[in-house]
C-alpha cells in the first residue's frame, strides 16, 4: 500500500524567479509531484497570525521540467491556516533578516498546531550556518570570530593566508582573501566590520578549495552518496556555483563520511533534516540549515533521486 498523499508547502522566495535547472525547491516540488502529494508555494511575505491561528498565503502548484517558462503553473492565491498543510518547507534564502526570523516563528506557532516543519524553525535560528560549525570544531580549518580588528590581524599575522567572511552571507558573497604579505587587510576588516561592530570569521585558507569546495547532503541525518565539488573560476578563491563555480559530482570520500555521521546524529536530534555541509580538504567550514542548494547537480550527474528518497524517507518514518 502506498504512501497517502500529502500537503507539502513550500515557503521560498519569489518563484518565478527561480532557476529551474538548478533549483533545489524546484527539485523538491518535482519529487514531491512524482510521489503524487500536493505541492503548494507559500510566497515569503505572506504569513500571518489570526487571533493565534498561524496562515499563509497559498496557490497549489504544477511544476514542469525541462521548460524555460510556464515552469510553474499556479492557482490563485488564498488565505489558509496553516494546519491544512502536512509538512512545510523552509526555503527561503538567507540573509537572516528580521522578516526572516518573524516567519520562523509564525512556522513555529504552526508547528505547535500540527504541522511539521523542516527545517525545525528553533534549529534553524539557533544554529548560525557559520557559528553552528564551530561547535565540531575538531573537523574545521583554524578559525577565529571576532569584531576586532586587532584579534584579526593577529590571526592573519600567525597563519599568513587567510579567508574572512560575514556571518549573514550565502553564495560566497563578501568573502575576502588575505594573502600572507596582509596586503588589504584594513579594507576588508573596514567593509566587514566597520568601527568594530560586526562579528566576522576569519579562517586559514585551504589550498585545497581549487580542487573543489564540496556540498555534503544530510538527509535525516545520513550522507548522501555523492557530493558536489564547486570548483573556483579562474582568479577565483570561491567555489560557490552562484560566484562563478562549476560544480562537478564525486563519490563521497571516506573523510566527508566521517564528518557527515558525527554531525548528522547531531542534525537529526535538532530537526535539522535537510542540511548541507560546505568541505574544503577535508576540513568543515560551514552547516548549511537554511535552504540548502546542489540537488538538481548531484541528480543530474550522479543518477541520484534526492528529493524522493527524501520525501520517502519522511513519510516511512
Amino acid at each position: 500500500m502506498g504512501t497517502p498523499v500529502k500537503k507539502i508547502g513550500f515557503w521560498m522566495d519569489p518563484i518565478e524567479n527561480i532557476q529551474p535547472y538548478k533549483d533545489t525547491s524546484f527539485a523538491l516540488m518535482l519529487a514531491a509531484q512524482e510521489l503524487s502529494h500536493k505541492v503548494l508555494y507559500l510566497p515569503k511575505n505572506g504569513m500571518s497570525l489570526d487571533q493565534g491561528q498561524a496562515k499563509a498565503i497559498m496557490q497549489t502548484v504544477r511544476v514542469n521540467d525541462g521548460v524555460s517558462t510556464n515552469f510553474a503553473e499556479l492557482s490563485d492565491p488564498v488565505e489558509a491556516p496553516l494546519s491544512d498543510l502536512d509538512v512545510v518547507m523552509i526555503r527561503v534564502d538567507p540573509p537572516f533578516d528580521s522578516e526572516y526570523l518573524y516567519g520562523t516563528h509564525i512556522l513555529e506557532r504552526a508547528q505547535k498546531q500540527g504541522v511539521r516543519v523542516i527545517n525545525d524553525p528553533q534549529a534553524i535560528r539557533d544554529c548560525n550556518e557559520k557559528l553552528f560549525a564551530t561547535e565540531f570544531s575538531a573537523f574545521m580549518p583554524k578559525t577565529v570570530v571576532s569584531s576586532k580588528h586587532e584579534a584579526i590581524r593577529t590571526f592573519q599575522k600567525r597563519q599568513g593566508d587567510i579567508i574572512l567572511k560575514p556571518l549573514d552571507g550565502m553564495g560566497g558573497t563578501g568573502i575576502f582573501r588575505i594573502t600572507a604579505d596582509g596586503l588589504n587587510l584594513g579594507v576588508a576588516l573596514e567593509t566587514l566590520s566597520p568601527d568594530e561592530s560586526r562579528l566576522v570569521m576569519a579562517q586559514e585558507y585551504r589550498p585545497e578549495i581549487m580542487d573543489g569546495d564540496r556540498r555534503v547532503l544530510i538527509l535525516h541525518g545520513k550522507p548522501v552518496s555523492h557530493v558536489l565539488a564547486r570548483i573556483p573560476s579562474q582568479g577565483e578563491t570561491r567555489g560557490n556555483l552562484a560566484a562563478g563555480g562549476r560544480g562537478v559530482t564525486k563519490p563521497i570520500s571516506e573523510e566527508e563520511r566521517k564528518i557527515a555521521d558525527t554531525i548528522g546524529t547531531v542534525l537529526r536530534r535538532r530537526g535539522l533534516l535537510f542540511v548541507g555541509l560546505d568541505v574544503i580538504g577535508g576540513h568543515l567550514t560551514e552547516v548549511n540549515v537554511t535552504s540548502p542548494t546542489c540537488v538538481r547537480e548531484i541528480d543530474a550527474q550522479a543518477g541520484t533521486t534526492i528529493g524522493k528518497d527524501f520525501f520517502t524517507t519522511l513519510f516511512n518514518e
